[in-house]
């Protein structure tokens, strides 16, 4: 399972917002918005869990379940050391960019 934290914690890794993550999982972005609203654990049908944790783990991040190796042993989340799919979808925001970090008009 993942956590609310865990979901919000990867979206932001990523750089993408609610509505990016909708896209790139197939979900709608009401459907996002109530998964990071869940207490702990992120309600939702298999279907759209199994979307989300697709989505996420071809973006590069790897879920930490908890009793995982990890240095403090509790969830989390991580970017995959080889994922060469984690910097497009991190580039794809970063794209219309300037170097003073505002964003162009294409």
């Amino acid at each position: 399972m993942i956590t609310a934290t865990q979901l919000r914690a990867a979206r932001v890794l990523l750089g993408l917002d609610q509505r990016r993550l909708a896209e790139l999982s197939g979900l709608s972005v009401p459907t996002i918005q109530r998964m990071e609203a869940s207490e702990t654990m992120v309600r939702g049908n298999v279907d759209s869990l199994v979307k989300l944790i697709a989505a996420f783990n071809e973006a590069g991040i790897e879920m930490i379940d908890e009793g995982a190796a990890s240095h403090s042993q509790g969830r989390g989340v991580r970017l995959k050391i080889d994922s060469g799919s984690a910097k497009t979808v991190r580039g794809t925001r970063s794209a219309n960019k300037t170097s003073s970090g505002t964003r162009t008009r294409a």
